[in-house]
């Protein structure tokens, strides 16, 4: 038996198998977080179908260098501590708008595999973040994804081609659960724009042994702002590290034009 051909047709059948998010559990994360939300405004975005939250912060610089757009982590929210609350919060001092927004979830046992079917949901979110945006006469806009956000971006990026995203940040790239293998390669030589890989220094074994790789296929495209780095004792989630990865996302924004 062809194992890869098996594996194939396996992936092939969840990726088309009829699926959906996670409404009612969406709806109380917002629930939870809405009222306590410190910095930012909350705003309900829609998809076409449904309003998800999203959480926007204008920054105090009299001249804003543009806006990023924040996706999650698998499972979290807007305003996670770990990842998505210190760059959001972070970088309008930098003279960076953020639009935090919320991503498709599942249940909190949903895998890798799980969430694969529910992938092109998120195109829509991220269009509809990006006229958000545009609506308010932002053209400079930065797309930051981590860990499951990241293959919905992707893919996003593959289908459309990413028009409206002048640069793109990818937090742990390449991580999925043990033995499932991912649905389809990130597609990052075929990403025009300058790339950041992000990844930290005891993050998951499949996203330090794929750095090499995806590096090769960053520096394929031969934009020379794309870059790849490393945050010093962080892991995937970038635990108590919000701020080294503030620091390092702020660096390399810096240097773009």
């Amino acid at each position: 038996m062809n194992i890869k051909l098996v594996l194939a047709f396996f992936l092939s059948f969840i990726i088309f198998s009829a699926n959906a998010s996670d409404l009612a559990r969406e709806k109380r994360l917002a629930d939870e977080i809405v009222d306590s939300i410190l910095d930012g405004d909350p705003v309900y975005l829609s998809d076409g179908k449904h309003k998800f939250l999203s959480i926007y912060m204008e920054t105090e610089i009299e001249k804003p260098k543009g806006a990023v757009i924040i996706m999650h982590g698998r499972g979290y929210h807007p305003d996670w501590k770990d990842v998505a609350q210190p760059l959001r919060i972070g970088l309008p001092e930098s003279g960076w708008n953020t639009l935090s927004i919320q991503m498709p979830v599942l249940n909190k046992k949903a895998k890798y595999y799980d969430y694969v079917p529910i992938v092109p949901e998120s195109f829509a979110r991220i269009e509809s973040a990006i006229k958000f945006l545009q609506s308010k006469n932002i053209h400079n806009i930065v797309l930051i994804a981590h860990s499951c956000s990241v293959h919905m971006s992707t893919a996003w990026f593959d289908k459309t081609g990413g028009k409206g995203i002048k640069a793109y940040v990818g937090i742990g790239m390449g991580a999925t659960d043990y033995k499932q293998y991912m649905a389809k390669p990130i597609p990052l030589d075929k990403i025009k724009i300058p790339v950041l890989d992000i990844y930290g220094a005891n993050d998951y074994g499949a996203v330090k042994k794929a750095a090499p790789a995806r590096l090769s296929l960053i520096k394929s495209t031969g934009i020379t702002l794309s870059d790849q780095r490393i945050v010093k004792d962080a892991d995937h989630y970038f635990a108590d590290k919000g701020d080294a990865l503030l620091n390092e996302v702020n660096d390399w924004l810096s240097k773009l034009k």
